[in-house]
């Protein structure tokens, strides 16, 4: 697992259940939404995460030193779970080579989120996870 995400996981793992809340609300309020520059509504099927509740997408571009820069859209203004994961997977996965984001397991919604959303959410955002890896693992191949 990358070290930032690694070390973000590490510190939502001292936070106690309200905490944690807290913390990922915070973290929603950092979401930046996909520039214009990159994608423009109405967004291609191809970047939509399916299972998503929160009809969110994915972009993940390569750098001119060959990381990946990954940008979100969540749709659903009520998404704060989505927005919250976005916002960490950008945080800690932007700029790293593709090869090390295409590691990254969807086991990381479970100890970010705990028991702090539905299955039917949690389902969503582990296709989030999903969909960065396989944009990872396409753009480390070509």
């Amino acid at each position: 697992m990358p070290q930032k995400l690694e070390q973000l996981i590490e510190t939502f793992q001292m936070f106690d259940p309200a905490d944690r809340t807290s913390l990922l609300l915070s973290y929603a309020d950092q979401f930046k939404e996909v520039p214009p520059a990159v994608a423009t509504r109405p967004f291609p099927e191809s970047h939509h995460i399916p299972q998503c509740e929160s009809d969110a997408y994915v972009w993940a571009l390569k750098q001119p030193d060959g990381t990946l820069k990954l940008y979100f859209a969540v749709e659903n203004p009520s998404g704060v779970s989505a927005k919250a994961l976005a916002a960490i997977l950008d945080k800690t996965l932007s700029g790293l080579p593709a090869s090390e984001i295409a590691t990254v397991d969807c086991d990381i919604v479970e100890k970010i989120f705990r028991q702090n959303i539905s299955m039917g959410k949690g389902m969503g955002l582990m296709a989030m996870v999903n969909a960065v890896q396989a944009l990872a693992r396409s753009a480390s191949r070509s």
